[in-house]
């Protein structure tokens, strides 16, 4: 994959005036959190309020289909190609009109299906140990979902598996283990011996996801991005898309309007810096 950086997503959205600054900054995924022991996590009166603000951004009243019946039928049956038709279906949908995210760790399916149909989610997002398979829309509520692979790194930032920049049994592992279920890929860092999963403010090794694209597969890059740092990350790696979360906050929960816009206008205009020659 060398298309370059195209969909950016502000998680942790807790509230309907932070959705619309996303918005109006150009993020193209709102994420809400649905993990009770998250400092981010959204009550259903909450999450609908979110819904509510994102359909009124992009003058829309109901959920968008990313996926239609006539893009299926031509969808590759390769999970690999499967998954880059499906991101540029995400990516198109999004460009427009954004879309809201509902993150979800190890709950059950009908507690998804429920906040999918009572909140209006467009699409979920899995951060658990639910395994590849249960990203598909026959589990998720009847909506796509991006499955997350966590990086496993030291609570320092250093690799867990002690070898720097290395990442080629970690990368040959998530090709080997991708299927045609989830719609999009999102790469996270997890630290060795917690049991969080995500949120941890933590970069990891960029290199993996610069060889999994290499490979073909595009993905979001999660994890320690910052304004400061997520041009660094675009230029150097040109991700799929690129995700934040604590990296635009004033606090726990609530962003801070300068930050969110440095950090998209940072995307972006690296983003186009990094195109050039291709």
């Amino acid at each position: 994959y060398v298309g370059g950086t195209k969909v950016v997503k502000v998680c942790g959205i807790t509230n309907p005036e932070d959705a619309t600054l996303a918005c109006t900054n150009g993020a193209n995924l709102i994420g809400v959190i649905f993990v009770e022991k998250s400092k981010r996590c959204v009550t259903v009166e909450s999450g609908k309020a979110i819904v509510e603000a994102v359909r009124a951004f992009g003058e829309r009243t109901a959920r968008l289909a990313i996926l239609t019946t006539e893009s299926r039928a031509t969808l590759p049956t390769s999970p690999l190609a499967n998954l880059r038709a499906k991101s540029r279906r995400l990516e198109e949908t999004s460009r427009q009109r954004p879309l809201v995210v509902g993150v979800f760790q190890n709950h059950p399916e009908e507690f998804i299906a429920r906040m999918v149909e009572e909140c209006g989610l467009d699409l979920v997002q899995l951060h658990g140990k639910e395994g590849m398979e249960a990203a598909c829309e026959g589990r998720c509520g009847g909506v796509p979902a991006i499955r997350v692979v966590d990086i496993e790194m030291e609570e320092d930032g250093s690799s867990s598996s002690g070898k720097e920049g290395s990442g080629g049994g970690v990368v040959d592992g998530i090709l080997n283990a991708i299927t045609t279920d989830p719609i999009a890929i999102l790469l996270d860092t997890s630290i060795r011996g917690s049991k969080s999963g995500g949120g941890t403010g933590v970069t990891f090794d960029w290199s993996i996801a610069e060889k999994l694209q290499n490979h073909g597969l595009p993905v979001l890059v999660a994890g320690g991005l910052t304004p400061i740092n997520v041009g660094d990350a675009v230029k150097t790696v040109r991700p799929w898309g690129v995700d934040v979360s604590s990296g635009v906050e004033a606090s726990p929960g609530r962003k801070d309007k300068e930050k969110v816009g440095a950090f998209v206008r940072g995307a972006r205009d690296a983003a186009v810096e990094a195109s050039k020659g291709f």
